[in-house]
């Protein structure tokens, strides 16, 4: 029997293509652009300081818990450009492997200005992201040709999700790519006899691997590919194997998956040195990781074992093996927010929520035609669900991706929903046909959801985080439905900067950031009421005037505090027994000559526990009212500014329990 013949594919016109780059440049330059106007997020300090350390240190115990690749690829041109690292001998918190603190010191501790550093490691992140767009414009092509493929590559440049996230560096938007690659490879691989495509599928799973542990789901998305692949009548020829029957097929497709996982496996021992040791022996000495490993024994099920026996064969490097019973332990539960309510396990509609929010309406106008185009195919029968064969790939990213995330316990943020959008650009892609000849009202209704999901993105500019859509009331009211990495993640500073510098006035401003970029860098004047940061710093007594009330959405939220949830009579007592002591907190905070006399009569410990836990209370309880309030303004959306008197601030933080739900029930007598 000959061999088939090599049929060449088409390729896009030059035109084509020209307009597709100018749609990804669009979009990185949109990407990174507005990444000038936002402040360090939360997660971006530790995987920046971790990647440098992996690059210059050799040392691989930093929050090794959020993919080596990308943190390795952002700080690639800040380990190039030799930048600065803390000191290492006597650095206490190098010792404990204090991700956090050392970033603190990498950041803002070495004269070195960490902005510029910044900036680079979030334009190589996007890199990836505008490699997204380009599998999404390749695939659509393959399937609609010019016009559905800009149609499926309009939608990518301007998804204020990717633009948020896309030019961040975290590991969102590179695992996004490579879920989507790695689908597209595997699926070639099992149509193409040469060895070149097993090469590449295998090298970008092993990519894909050390990225973020979220590969693990490839594994399943792996296998039934192979299953709908073996019941396909075609042939499969693997060399000179040519294998004509199920069985066959799955044999072959599993002696592939073995030779991956290999090449996997070689991918992770590279990215880590080919050295199984977390910790260089030529470094200042270490006392283990951030949390000892032994304490996740018990937490973290048959995988946490499967890992642990694996690191005790030295079977993969041990901080890869680490991270991932890392990630085991900490997604069992964590506290979450969602329409006004709190909880540590999370919400099996909780992505579905985000989705409905924080999607451009344009497409999720799309998203309900794609729906209906699928319903009528479906009625058809087994008519209607020919063609499909060729969706294998996008179909099971979604379902496997999408029924894990349904599943899921860490309901923390938007962006761990990222790769599921691409799917649908490239169906949207069907929408294509409409600008065909003597169509022209299908595709003015078509071009008229394009400019419309393109002009959200441009108004939300440079605020893509805070993106919500008009169902949750636009950006201004995010903070009432979602908060942490789906509105708030700290980026917003140099708007609060702005605010001050425009509207604040004389009086006194205050703030409580959730977030690791620093005020001091933006020289804002400002008296700190609660920080979350894991800088573990000293809570300090700060007495409350009338002024301006600057409180980031997570903390207004009361998320990640001492004090989650809503204001309750337990708490009202716990708090009124310890205002009897602010005179002396005053004292404590204020003079250290009465600091040193109160230490007589009771351990500095007892005073620092005692103010951190009113402070917190009182943060809660204001908070609490100021929820029910509303703000006065925003400083990017995500940092909620309330201008109070002296009488709110009385009724609120000092006032009986009866004055305070008097309080509570004034303003809510005021909404209409």
């Amino acid at each position: 029997m000959k061999p088939p013949v090599a049929i060449p594919r088409p390729k896009p016109p030059l035109g084509v293509l020209l307009l597709a780059v100018a749609l990804l440049a669009t979009h990185f330059g949109l990407a990174v652009g507005s990444k000038r106007e936002a402040s360090t997020t939360s997660d971006e300090l530790v995987h920046l300081t971790a990647g440098v350390s992996y690059w210059r240190n050799h040392d691989y115990r930093l929050h090794p818990e959020n993919g080596n690749l990308p943190q390795r690829w952002a700080a690639l041109p800040v380990w190039l450009g030799d930048a600065r690292f803390p000191d290492l001998v006597d650095n206490e918190h190098w010792r404990n492997s204090d991700a956090w603190i050392v970033g603190r010191q990498f950041f803002y501790e070495t004269g070195e200005d960490h902005f510029p550093r910044l900036m680079a490691g979030r334009a190589m992140i996007a890199l990836f992201s505008v490699a997204t767009g380009a599998l999404v414009f390749a695939w659509s092509w393959r399937f609609f040709r010019s016009a559905g493929a800009l149609v499926s590559l309009t939608l990518f440049a301007f998804s204020p999700d990717f633009l948020a996230h896309g030019a961040l560096v975290t590991s969102d938007a590179t695992m996004a790519f490579f879920f989507l690659a790695a689908v597209w490879a595997w699926w070639t691989h099992l149509h193409d006899r040469h060895l070149r495509t097993g090469l590449l599928s295998a090298f970008v799973l092993g990519l894909a691997c050390v990225a973020k542990y979220s590969a693990v789901l490839l594994g399943p998305m792996m296998v039934a590919m192979a299953a709908v692949r073996a019941w396909a009548p075609t042939p499969w020829r693997l060399g000179r194997w040519q294998c004509a029957t199920p069985a066959a097929k799955l044999a072959a497709a599993a002696l592939s998956g073995l030779a991956h996982a290999a090449v996997g496996v070689l991918v992770v021992w590279a990215s880590f040195g080919f050295r199984y040791a977390a910790f260089n022996p030529a470094l200042p000495a270490a006392d283990g990781f951030i949390r000892p490993w032994v304490s996740y024994v018990g937490q973290t099920g048959l995988a946490g074992e499967a890992a642990r026996s694996l690191a005790a064969a030295k079977a993969l490097p041990e901080a890869f093996l680490y991270g991932f019973d890392y990630v085991l332990a900490t997604t069992k539960s964590r506290a979450a927010f969602l329409n006004g309510e709190h909880s540590v396990t999370g919400w099996r509609t909780f992505f579905l929520w985000t989705f409905l929010l924080k999607t451009t309406l344009p497409l999720l106008l799309v998203a309900l035609i794609l729906l209906a185009k699928a319903g009528r195919r479906l009625a058809r029968g087994s008519a209607g669900l020919r063609g499909l064969y060729a969706w294998t790939p996008l179909l099971v990213l979604l379902a496997v991706y999408g029924a894990t995330s349904v599943a899921s316990r860490l309901n923390i943020g938007h962006r761990h929903i990222l790769p599921l959008y691409p799917v649908l650009f490239i169906a949207a892609g069907s929408l294509g046909a409409a600008f065909a000849a003597g169509a022209w009202r299908r595709g003015a209704v078509v071009a008229a959801l394009l400019a419309w999901h393109a002009g959200d993105a441009l108004r939300s500019a440079p605020h893509h985080l805070a993106y919500f859509n008009p169902l949750a009331g636009g950006p201004p009211n995010g903070w009432r439905h979602l908060v942490d990495s789906s509105l708030d993640w700290g980026q917003d500073l140099p708007a609060l900067k702005k605010w001050i510098s425009t509207q604040a006035g004389a009086a006194p401003v205050y703030l409580s950031y959730f977030g690791t970029a620093q005020p001091d860098y933006y020289q804002l004047d400002v008296r700190r009421l609660g920080f979350i940061n894991n800088f573990r710093l000293e809570h300090t007594y700060v007495p409350l005037e009338p002024g301006a009330y600057c409180i980031s959405a997570t903390i207004l939220q009361q998320v990640y505090t001492t004090v989650p949830g809503p204001w309750t009579p337990e708490r009202e007592k716990e708090y009124q027994e310890l205002r009897v002591l602010e005179p002396l907190f005053a004292r404590y905070a204020g003079s250290p000559a009465d600091r040193a006399e109160l230490e007589k009569q009771a351990p500095a410990e007892r005073w620092q526990n005692g103010i951190r836990r009113h402070e917190s209370l009182r943060l809660a309880r204001l908070t609490a009212y100021l929820r029910a309030r509303g703000p006065d303004a925003n400083a990017g959306h995500s940092i909620l500014i309330f201008n109070l008197n002296a009488e709110e601030i009385r009724a609120a933080t000092a006032g009986t329990w009866s004055e305070w739900n008097h309080l509570i029930d004034g303003v809510a007598a005021k909404k209409p």
